[in-house]
C-alpha cells in the first residue's frame, strides 16, 4: 500500500523538476480537502513556487496537469487561483482495508529504525519515598514513546536511574533509624531535612520486627540498604500498576562503586581548570552559557559530575542514541550534558532530553493539592486507585508533553462520550458488537460498493495510520496519536450512524461494510495498543 500524501509529493517534485524546478519533497504541502466536491487531497504548490518560474499560478497549474497522470489518480482539476485538487479511484483507497486485515496487529509498524538501539531514562525518582503525579506523568509519557519507536523499528531499553547515593539517602537511613529508635520507646529529634512520611514508619516497624530492639548504633550502610530496597519496591509495585516495566534499574552506587566517574574525570582532563578551590568544567567552549563546577572546594562532587559519568556509562553499553526525560526546571540542564558528551567525543545527536511541563489534578473546577486520606500530595498510586490505569496512561500521554496538563479527575471517570478515552472504548466495542451481528453475511475485503462520504472519509483516515505513528515517533509525540484515535473514533461514529452496516437485503455491500468495520476496528486496537490500553469488546 503505497502512502497517498508521500506519494503525491514525489509525483509533484518530478513534475516540476520537468519544468526546470528543483524543489524538496518537504517543501511540497498537501493536505486533505474537508469538502469532497473538491477531491480527496490539495496542494498549493503553484502559488508557491509560480513566481520562480516567471509564470501565473493558474498557468503552471493547468501545464501541471497534464504531467500528473497516475494510476491511483481518477482526476486532477485545477481550481481557484491555481490550487490542484486530487481525485483518487475508489479502489485506492479501498486498497486499505485488504492491507490491515492481512497485517491485522502489525499494521502501523515499520523497519524504519534498522534496529538502532535507543535508551529511554525517565521517571528516575528518588527512591525515599512514594511517587506523586508528576512521576505519573513521566511514566506513561516514557512507556508511550518507547513503544511507538519500537513500532518504527528501534530496539529502546527502557531505564529507571535509582538515585541511591548522597547526602539525600543518608537522610533516609538516617530518618528510619530515628523512626526505630522512636518505636523503641526513645524520644528523637527526626533530622532536619529528614523524611517523615507513613513510609519510613512502616520500614522501621519491619526492621525492629526483624530485629527487635538490640540495634543501638546508626549503622549508615545497614538503614541505606534496606531503605533504598523498600522504597525501591514499592516504587516498582506503583509502576507496574501504572503498566510501566523497566528493562533496567541502574544504581548511582555502583556508577560510583565501578569506578566511572573516576574515568570519566581523567577523560575530561583537557576542559578542567581550577578556580578558589573547586573544579570547573569548560562547558562554553561547546555552547553553554557558563562553565560549571564539578569538584566543590570542599572536594565533593557536585551532582553534573555523577550524571555525566552515568551518562558516559549508557552510551557504553552499545546504545546509538540516549533519550532523557526530564521536568520542567532542567531546561539549562541540556546544553551542559551536550557539551560534556561532546568533550568525550561522541556526536551532537547522542543525547536528546525532552522537559516535561507540570501536572496539576482538577474535581469539580478546583484544583487538588492534598490527598484525602493523608492530608500530603497525591500519589501516583492514589491517581491509579482513583481513576484507574487506562484513564490515567490516556489522560496524561494524550497531552503534548510540551504544555502543562490539567488532570481532570471527573472527566476521567465520566462513562460517556466527553470522555475522550471513553468515546475510543465505545467505538471499538460498537464495531465488534456490528462484526458479530453480521457474522454469516461474511466480509469483503476488496471493498466493492464502498463510496459514500462517511466510508472515503473512514478508509482515507485509516491509511494515515503508519503516517500518524512515524509521525509521533520521531516527534516524541503521543498526542499526535491521541488526536488521530479521537479523529478515528468520530468517522466510526459517523459511519455506523448514518450508513446501515447490516442489510440483509443488500448482502455484498453489507459485506464490504462489515470488511470496514473489522479494518477499523483493528486500527482502534492498534492505536490504543501504543498507549498500553486494551480495545473493549464490550461496555
Amino acid at each position: 500500500m503505497i502512502a497517498i500524501e508521500s506519494h503525491l509529493k514525489n509525483l509533484l517534485q518530478k513534475a516540476l523538476i520537468q519544468f526546470g524546478l528543483k524543489v524538496s519533497v518537504e517543501d511540497i504541502v498537501i493536505e486533505k480537502t474537508k469538502d469532497p466536491k473538491f477531491g480527496d487531497y490539495a496542494t498549493n504548490v503553484c502559488l508557491k513556487f509560480a513566481k520562480n518560474l516567471t509564470l501565473k499560478p493558474i498557468d503552471l497549474a493547468n501545464q501541471l496537469v497534464a504531467s500528473l497522470s497516475d494510476s491511483n489518480l481518477q482526476k486532477v482539476e485545477v481550481a481557484g487561483p491555481g490550487f490542484l485538487n486530487f481525485f483518487l479511484k475508489t479502489e485506492t483507497l479501498t486498497a486499505v482495508i485488504e492491507e490491515i486485515l492481512r497485517l491485522h496487529d502489525e499494521f502501523g509498524k515499520s523497519q524504519f529504525g534498522q534496529g538502532k538501539r535507543i535508551n529511554l531514562e525517565f521517571v528516575s525518582a528518588n527512591p525515599t519515598g512514594p511517587m506523586h503525579v508528576a512521576h505519573a506523568r513521566a511514566a506513561a509519557l516514557g512507556d508511550v514513546i518507547a513503544t511507538l519507536l519500537n513500532n518504527i523499528g528501534y530496539k529502546v531499553t527502557r531505564e529507571f536511574y535509582v538515585n541511591d547515593a548522597g547526602g539525600q539517602i543518608r537522610n533516609l537511613a538516617l530518618s528510619i533509624f530515628m523512626r526505630y529508635r522512636e518505636l523503641i520507646g526513645e524520644k528523637v529529634t527526626l533530622p532536619e531535612d529528614g523524611y517523615f512520611g507513613k513510609d519510613i514508619i512502616e520500614i522501621a516497624k519491619e526492621i525492629r520486627q526483624q530485629y527487635g530492639d538490640k540495634i543501638t548504633t546508626f549503622d549508615e550502610n545497614f538503614f541505606k540498604k534496606i531503605g533504598v530496597e523498600k522504597q525501591l519496591k514499592r516504587i516498582q509495585e506503583d509502576l507496574i500498576l501504572m503498566g510501566v516495566r523497566f528493562d533496567v534499574y541502574r544504581s548511582e552506587q555502583d556508577v560510583r562503586n565501578e569506578g566511572h566517574i573516576q574515568k570519566t574525570l581523567q577523560k575530561l582532563t583537557p576542559f578542567l581548570y581550577q578556580d578558589q578551590g573547586a573544579t570547573y568544567l569548560k562547558t562554553t567552549a561547546f555552547g553553554d552559557d557558563k562553565d560549571r563546577v564539578l569538584i566543590k572546594s570542599d572536594g565533593q562532587y557536585t551532582y553534573f559530575l555523577p550524571d555525566i559519568a552515568y551518562h558516559q556509562d549508557k552510551l557504553s553499553r552499545n546504545q546509538d542514541q540516549l533519550i532523557d526525560i526530564l521536568g520542567p526546571d532542567h531546561h539549562g540542564y541540556i546544553a551542559r550534558m551536550k557539551a560534556a558528551l561532546a568533550m568525550l567525543g561522541y556526536p551532537t545527536n547522542a543525547l536528546e532530553i525532552l522537559v516535561m511541563q507540570l501536572v496539576t489534578l482538577t474535581e469539580n473546577g478546583v484544583e487538588v493539592k492534598m490527598s484525602k486520606r493523608t492530608g500530603k500530595g497525591i500519589t501516583m498510586r492514589e491517581l491509579i486507585e482513583e481513576v484507574g490505569k487506562d484513564a490515567a496512561r490516556y489522560f496524561i500521554a494524550a497531552r503534548s508533553y510540551h504544555n502543562p496538563l490539567e488532570f481532570d479527575l471527573d472527566l476521567a471517570k465520566t462513562k460517556s462520550n466527553i470522555n475522550p478515552l471513553y468515546y475510543a472504548q465505545y467505538a471499538h466495542a460498537r464495531l465488534q458488537s456490528l462484526l458479530e451481528g453480521g457474522k454469516d453475511l461474511g466480509i469483503d475485503s476488496a471493498g466493492n460498493g464502498l463510496d459514500t462520504n462517511e466510508e472515503l472519509d473512514l478508509l482515507k483516515h485509516l491509511r494515515l495510520f503508519p503516517q500518524a505513528v512515524m509521525q509521533a515517533a520521531q516527534a516524541r509525540e503521543p498526542s499526535m496519536i491521541a488526536q488521530y484515535i479521537q479523529q478515528l473514533a468520530s468517522y466510526t461514529h459517523s459511519f455506523y450512524t448514518i450508513r446501515r452496516v447490516i442489510d440483509r437485503d443488500q448482502p455484498k455491500l453489507s459485506a464490504a461494510r462489515l470488511a470496514l468495520v473489522k479494518a477499523s476496528a483493528q486500527v482502534l486496537k492498534n492505536s490504543l495498543a501504543i498507549f498500553g490500553i486494551n480495545a473493549l469488546n464490550k461496555m
